[in-house]
């Protein structure tokens, strides 16, 4: 554990770093080109929505009774656009209300940091903050009856009404005392949350966090590493909590260059895979070496009978080694990894070629063995992190993928899995997501039936607006926010 006085120290010179970073920010000249993440079709929004009248496509499943959410950056003000990062930009979430076979609302609402309040002229949320940035952007969910805005490496979740208005910066009612992650995954069998989290002026330290079932933290469990990577998921099997130390580590070159997000491709930096025992110590970590290669976000994993673990994840050939703009990765292919803590070693096979991420699979089977996923392709040759106008559907059983085209100039972001019921079977049920039409300038809310995937949408919601693409949405029963 970290001394008071090391603590003390660390935030002197922390202070003074940024300083200097930001001196060196206010004397970069201003590009000269659009920059990508705030033009075309991540233009921002300029204010916040509440919507009651929205037109339907098809039938709304008359199952469904919560909200879908989706979280992304939208700054509240034009940032500094000579060092603005798509990953720092303020966060906004949006959000479709479903009930008894209707659309009852659309809201947007930016997540009150402490700048944002500021700039819209309002008093500052209260809770509590961890310096030293309170933005969050990344992703939003569901969990012990609360919704909750996250983000990696340092701020504090944020609790949201089931309105989307800010309640609170809530590190799970004081019982967090350190970063948490905007990737915990939920247990199926424990309704516990696991996650990886960094901190971003620790560079040596970062922990397995576990929330359980009623939101509270009951275990924060230090893990040495080098050079403070940036670890944005992870993955969890029945044995296991899979750790990714991947060569995309902290930058102080780019913090006193006056970027706002310091971390950089660092091939000094060793690539590893790490096998945590659930319950067990850091220290009793098994660590994999892997080839030099970045993912942000694994689909499932699960342990085999002869002791082995097999991981699928979207992976990139580096990140952030050419562009401090946002994602800049030249190949990303979706691959199953089989990870031998017996050898150290992990085998690596690729799945499918063509680019993609964001892969989701029926959640109900995580940790587990499973069939189904699905994915968003990317557009190829492009840094804007933009799909494709398709989805797709994996069958890992039978080596099959099946292709859901929303037409030309559609671009559909993360799709999730909504089980038609608790007991229905692995993908009886129905994904869903937004898809921006940039004809129109409109975003729809599509539902699919999962196993008709290629067939017509069930139901179509028009949202009279385009929302910027952004990072991850969930399903919200209306139980689960209660």
């Amino acid at each position: 554990m970290v001394s008071p006085v090391e603590s003390a120290v660390r935030g002197i010179v922390t202070k003074g770093l940024l300083k200097v970073a930001a001196f060196n920010r206010s004397r970069k000249p201003q590009p000269t080109t659009p920059h990508p993440y705030l033009s075309g079709i991540h233009r921002p929004m300029e204010s916040e929505l509440t919507l009651t009248e929205l037109e339907v496509q098809g039938d709304i499943p008359p199952e469904l009774n919560g909200s879908y959410l989706r979280i992304g950056p939208n700054p509240v003000t034009p940032p500094n656009q000579a060092v603005y990062h798509w990953f720092t930009g303020d966060g906004m979430v949006h959000g479709v209300r479903i009930q008894g076979g209707k659309a009852l609302w659309y809201r947007n609402r930016w997540i009150r940091s402490t700048a944002v309040s500021e700039a819209l002229g309002e008093p500052a949320v209260g809770g509590q903050r961890r310096p030293p940035s309170d933005t969050v952007n990344t992703n939003v969910m569901g969990h012990a009856g609360k919704i909750w805005a996250l983000v990696e490496a340092g701020s504090s979740p944020v609790e949201l009404s089931s309105e989307l208005d800010t309640l609170a910066h809530n590190p799970f009612g004081g019982t967090l005392r350190g970063a948490f992650s905007a990737h915990p995954h939920r247990c199926p069998d424990t309704g516990e949350l696991h996650a990886i989290t960094y901190d971003g002026p620790n560079l040596n330290t970062i922990h397995h966090v576990v929330v359980d079932a009623a939101g509270k933290v009951r275990r924060e469990e230090p893990i040495a590493v080098q050079h403070g990577p940036s670890i944005h998921d992870c993955a969890l099997t029945a044995r296991f909590v899979i750790v990714l130390d991947l060569p995309v580590t902290f930058s102080m070159k780019a913090l006193l260059g006056g970027q706002h997000f310091p971390y950089a491709w660092n091939p000094e930096h060793r690539a590893r895979v790490g096998l945590l025992p659930r319950e067990g110590r850091g220290s009793d970590t098994i660590w994999c070496e892997v080839d030099p290669c970045y993912a942000f976000h694994p689909c499932n994993a699960f342990d085999t009978e002869d002791g082995k673990v097999v991981m699928d994840l979207a992976v990139h050939n580096d990140m952030f080694a050419h562009s401090t703009q946002g994602p800049d990765s030249k190949t990303v292919t979706f691959e199953r990894w089989t990870i031998d803590p017996a050898t150290g070693s992990v085998e690596r096979r690729v799945i499918d070629a063509e680019p993609q991420e964001f892969p989701r699979c029926d959640e109900r089977r995580t940790g587990k063995p499973y069939r189904y996923a699905y994915a968003m392709p990317l557009a190829r040759g492009g840094h804007e992190f933009v799909s494709e106008t398709h989805l797709i559907k994996h069958d890992l059983v039978d080596g099959t993928r099946q292709l859901h085209d929303f037409g030309a100039h559609r671009y559909p972001g993360e799709f999730v899995f909504v089980p038609r019921s608790p007991d229905a079977a692995e993908d009886d049920g129905w994904l869903m997501g937004l898809v921006i039409n940039m004809d129109t300038q409109t975003t729809d809310l599509v539902i699919l039936d999962a196993q008709e995937f290629d067939s017509l949408p069930q139901a179509v919601i028009t949202i009279p607006h385009r929302v910027p693409p952004g990072f991850h949405g969930n399903w919200v029963g209306a139980v689960d926010s209660a």
